[in-house]
């Protein structure tokens, strides 16, 4: 998923914003789904994909790990997964010199949805 958005810790990032880049990885039992091969015995992902843009694009955060975490707490609370794995990037992240941006990856599951 590729989104405009204004976190970060400078006020440019805030104000001008950027491109965010997010993967979401799921892990859940497919085999009802799989068996029926209807939408409804699975998770629709243009609802994981509008959970995600709302927070991205509504919210504001200074931290890439708190996007990141609250990410995986709305797709944990949300829908039937037993993990969530959440890699956000931002491509052209103000470094003070040349880099490839700046990526975080988490990993959450159910039983400790918290950490």
């Amino acid at each position: 998923m590729i989104f405009h958005a204004y976190h970060g810790c400078y006020d440019g990032e805030r104000e001008n914003g950027q491109r965010f880049e997010i993967d979401v990885e799921m892990s859940y039992d497919t085999r009802p789904a799989a068996l029926s091969d209807r939408l409804k015995d699975t998770i629709d992902v243009r609802q994981v994909y509008e959970n995600v843009r709302k927070i991205v694009e509504q919210d504001r955060f200074y931290l890439i790990e708190t996007i990141s975490q609250q990410i995986a707490n709305n797709l944990l609370d949300h829908f039937p997964i037993e993990s969530v794995r959440i890699r956000l990037r931002k491509p052209f992240a103000p470094l003070g010199g040349l880099a490839n941006g700046t990526e975080i990856e988490i990993t959450r599951y159910r039983h400790s949805a918290e950490q």
